[in-house]
């Protein structure tokens, strides 16, 4: 056995194995970081802005949040303004909790869709 370690072809196959595996936990661990940080949509509800127009108070948010307000242009996705006061916006999570933390700001819940009818309900028959 010692003699098959200390062959110089072996102990080449056995390092590159170990890089090998050296490389596979640094490129998960790095996608895991990227997965992180991936930008969901989520829904921002705020304080309705008086004397102000509502998008320009949202791109305002979030421009503060982001950097810049031409960024905010491009991120929002659209701007709710009837019945509720906020807008909808590609976010990471770590851009979701400074938001979080603006003025105005009172709740920012990822985005869902709901289906109101599955692919196996049946529809219903007879009076109501």
């Amino acid at each position: 056995m010692r003699k098959i370690l200390s062959s110089p072809l072996v102990r080449l196959l056995l390092l590159s194995l170990v890089l090998a595996s050296m490389a596979e936990d640094k490129s998960a661990s790095a996608s895991e970081i990227e997965k992180k940080e991936e930008a969901t949509v989520h829904i921002v509800y705020v304080d309705r802005p008086e004397g102000v127009d509502p998008e320009e108070f949202h791109i305002r948010t979030l421009g503060s949040v982001l950097g810049s307000e031409e960024a905010a242009k491009g991120a929002v996705l659209y701007h709710y303004k009837s019945a509720a006061s906020g807008f909808s916006a590609k976010l990471t999570p770590s851009q979701v909790e400074d938001l979080k933390k603006q003025p105005g700001v009172l709740q920012v819940v990822p985005s869902q869709t709901y289906q109101l009818h599955g692919p196996g309900a049946r529809p219903r028959t007879g009076a109501v």
